[in-house]
């Protein structure tokens, strides 16, 4: 069943400037720019201004898509929403150390962009994680054994905790006996907290 049109708008917010050129989108605000490609959807993006109130508005729609592309179009919207959340407000991901016996021991270098884990389980080994583009790391001056990771790409983010949660997974013990790693605690905005 393909409906003929289906389509979706957004409020832009005051203070975010957009630019959409074929499916490429561009979000500038007061944190940084933002790109995102959505050239692998079939999906139309138009700039509009509302007539009534004067505010200029995002139009996602879809001609004669099936269930999926008419899915997609809240999917992009939903993107584009964490584009402008991203150069607003940030992304602040928080993650704690857990361990029963060997302190993990962090240090965070390269300018904040990368971290070294030692002693993990004990092991010799130093287990070194680069953030990704746009990402900082540092140590939590109120809490012990936490880090923050702060970026405005919500992708780099979360994938930059996801790296570091990996690098401490244990290997050949009962994982229900064995909870040390590091662990995503919280998930939020940077300028909510400020």
């Amino acid at each position: 069943m393909k409906t003929i049109l289906s389509s979706e708008t957004m409020d832009i917010p005051d203070g975010v400037n957009i630019k959409v050129k074929a499916k490429v989108i561009e979000v500038e605000g007061p944190r940084g720019k933002l790109i995102r490609n959505f050239k692998h959807l079939n999906l139309d993006f138009h700039l509009i201004k509302d007539e009534e109130t004067g505010k200029r508005k995002l139009r996602i729609e879809a001609w004669f898509g099936s269930r999926k592309t008419s899915a997609a179009i809240r999917t992009a919207l939903s993107h584009v929403e964490n584009l402008i959340t991203g150069v607003t407000k940030g992304y602040r991901y928080k993650m704690r150390f857990v361990y029963a016996h060997f302190p993990i021991n962090a240090s965070i270098t390269n300018g904040n962009k990368s971290i070294e884990i030692r002693n993990f389980l004990g092991e010799k080994k130093v287990r070194k994680v680069d953030m990704l583009e746009g990402v900082s790391i540092v140590r939590s001056e109120k809490v012990k054994d936490e880090i923050v990771l702060d970026g405005n790409d919500i992708e780099f983010v979360s994938r930059s905790a996801a790296l570091i949660n990996q690098k401490c997974h244990v290997k050949n013990k009962d994982i229900r006996k064995f909870l040390d790693g590091i662990y995503v605690s919280e998930k939020g905005r940077i300028a909510e907290e400020e």
